[in-house]
């Protein structure tokens, strides 16, 4: 049965409007002021990000931020023109790439060589290396968004959230006002609701019950016989943000995403403790911190990322999972590629005649308006050149694994794309842990190659994951995809020259305090911890993992090979790989708040379909803006105020 709601690889989905020529596609002060905003945001994940190791989504708070600027500007009569809907989401399209700047390896790669190499940061030196980072994530994604936006026809749910608040605040008549009503009173009681969360100390309320070990097993042995299931992480979050991605993502990957979290969490993770691959001890404090967790110290990072703890140990087949079903989907779409890589000529004439066909099929208004594509690789080029010269003479890393490391970039970020837009979750860490992986054995010995190749990996993907949900952004409102990447990419320069001079700043007061409880750097931690790992040989690798990851890499091109070879009635019912993938890395809880969000959508479809079809979008969309925004504002709070 079809959803109402936005659900992943829906090729019946209902056709995009067009692109709107009413007003000018490109408007400079809309830039400008994503640029300006992008960069007051950028501050505040760069502190947050070596505080707690989060950073938040900013198009939606840029979207607020910008509307309310330029409504005061009207007001007081600075200005007179409106500041149109075409402009807002050019504004944030901006605001969010500045503003994910941190993600280009401030918070994590670029302190931990520092940390493990003594390494000493230039302004000039930081702000290149992340803008290298992040623009190759931008051309990534202009190159890959017809095939993931308009042909796969991925979620990307916070773009949808992102599209559904920019139109209700430009909305008029009743039936938008209805729908206004509806989005503000939902992030109205999601923010009351986080304050309340906060203010009261609500803990998450784990599941009842344990787990009982093997009696002949190395728990058993040291006399555990059961673990509790909250120690696995199975809890009743309190949060409404990932109930509200839920909604937006769909009931079929969230309830593959908790099935998931069972298979990894209940099954493997006794399984990995009774074979002794965990000390039991350690296990039984750590086992319900994800990889992805953000109360870790130096003491018990490093075991929890090699093998010290089941989430540690479940990074590597979930990785492992996540990435070759992502590259096994690329097989269906080569043709696709080879056009995207400029090799269609290798393809078979019949191939090449069904693709024109298909194109001529397509509105035309979308490709009028796209960067065109000999652009994307002249700055695919420029970048790669910039990236091979600037790791040489600032890291000594030779050209050939700074193109290895290029090259490897473009494939992961495809992977993290659409990882990204199937669960709303982009994989940086992982991603960069392949990479570390890869040239940990390229170059076991050298500390700043494991990082800085594995830095381009990670900043590139999470680049290219916030463009795909801006770009879905502009998809659904009528948006031209060329004004769209001018604005990114004025957005990752202003981030990167206002990031790369907070970060020094910030550093010369906190250089000493990091992975103190203070200032615990916990991603930054993870890559340490990983870096050091390879340095010291793959021995040191988690035991059991490397066969772990064998058999994930099999199922993950098994279940993509069924997804695909399904009839197409069927394939709403086929595992989703991303899904279980995705489950291995992040908690349990999460997913099981995902499994909610998507089985209340459902339910609501069948109980109140009218209703569901006219407000959930938005509600969802609420639940998402009023949580992240007031949780943004707290943690700002906490580490502002002493």
């Amino acid at each position: 049965m079809s959803e109402p709601h936005a659900e992943s690889h829906d090729p019946d989905a209902p056709e995009f409007p067009p692109v709107i020529t009413s007003e000018p596609l490109i408007s400079v002060r809309a830039i400008v002021t994503g640029a300006v905003l992008g960069g007051a945001l950028a501050m505040a994940n760069i502190y947050t990000g070596l505080k707690i190791g989060w950073g938040f989504n900013m198009s939606i708070t840029a979207a607020l931020l910008a509307f309310g600027l330029w409504a005061l500007l009207n007001a007081v009569g600075v200005t007179k023109r409106r500041f149109s809907l075409l402009e807002n989401n050019l504004n944030q399209t901006g605001a969010s790439a500045a503003a994910s700047i941190s993600s280009a390896g401030l918070v994590s790669a670029v302190p931990a060589l520092t940390v493990l190499d003594g390494y000493q940061w230039t302004y000039l030196e930081l702000a290149t290396w992340i803008l290298c980072c992040s623009s190759l994530g931008v051309f990534v994604a202009m190159l890959f968004r017809r095939q993931m936006l308009i042909k796969d026809r991925l979620v990307f749910a916070n773009g949808i959230a992102t599209a559904e608040t920019l139109k209700e605040m430009y909305a008029r008549g009743a039936e938008a006002m209805a729908r206004v009503k509806a989005l503000l009173i939902a992030a109205f009681a999601a923010s009351a609701w986080k304050v309340t969360v906060t203010v009261a100390k609500v803990k998450a309320l784990p599941f009842p019950g344990s787990l009982p070990l093997a009696s002949d097993g190395a728990a058993a042995k040291a006399g555990v016989a059961a673990v509790s299931t909250g120690k696995v992480g199975f809890a009743l979050d309190p949060g409404l943000l990932m109930v509200g991605g839920g909604m937006i993502i769909g009931v079929r990957v969230c309830t593959w995403m908790f099935i998931g979290a069972i298979i990894a969490w209940f099954g493997i993770g006794t399984y990995v403790i009774d074979q002794g691959w965990v000390p039991v001890g350690l296990a039984e404090r750590t086992m319900a911190l994800s990889v992805l967790g953000t109360t870790m110290f130096e003491s018990e990072s490093f075991h929890v990322m090699t093998g010290g703890s089941p989430g540690g140990w479940l990074l590597w087949p979930g990785v492992a999972l996540l990435v070759t079903s992502s590259l096994a989907s690329l097989i269906y779409v080569a043709p696709q590629f080879a056009m995207a890589l400029g090799l269609g000529r290798v393809l078979p004439a019949r191939v090449r005649e069904r693709m024109a066909k298909e194109r001529a099929a397509e509105s035309g208004r979308d490709r009028r308006y796209e960067m065109p594509s000999r652009w994307l690789w002249l700055g695919v080029a420029v970048v790669t050149v910039v990236t091979l010269v600037a790791g040489h003479a600032f890291f000594g890393m030779h050209p050939l694994i700074g193109l290895a490391a290029v090259g490897l970039t473009g494939v992961l970020a495809i992977v993290a794309l659409r990882v990204t837009g199937d669960t709303n979750v982009t994989p940086v860490g992982p991603m960069g842990k392949v990479t570390q992986l890869a040239f940990g054995a390229i170059d076991p010995g050298s500390v700043s190659t494991n990082l800085m190749a594995a830095n381009i990996t990670g900043g590139s993907a999470s680049q290219a994951g916030d463009m795909m949900h801006d770009l879905k952004t502009g998809l659904l409102i009528g948006s031209a995809p060329v004004a769209q990447g001018v604005s990114q990419l004025v957005g990752v320069v202003a981030g990167s020259l206002v990031g790369a001079a907070v970060y020094l700043v910030l550093m010369e007061g906190i250089a000493d305090k990091l992975m103190t409880q203070e200032w615990a750097a916990p991603a930054m931690v993870q890559w340490k911890a990983v870096a050091e790992l390879f340095r010291d040989g793959f021995d040191k690798m988690p035991r059991g993992a490397f066969d772990a990851m064998l058999w994930a890499g099999v199922i993950g091109v098994v279940l993509t090979v069924l997804e695909k070879s399904l009839p197409k009635a069927w394939r709403k019912w086929a595992p989703s790989a991303s899904a279980i993938g995705i489950a291995f890395i992040i908690s349990a809880a999460l997913s099981f708040s995902f499994f909610l969000g998507g089985l209340l959508g459902w339910a609501l479809t069948r109980w109140v379909t009218g209703w569901y079809t006219r407000f959930g979008i938005v509600v969802a969309a609420g639940l998402i803006a009023g949580e992240s925004i007031t949780g943004m504002i707290e943690t700002m709070v906490t580490v502002l105020v002493p």
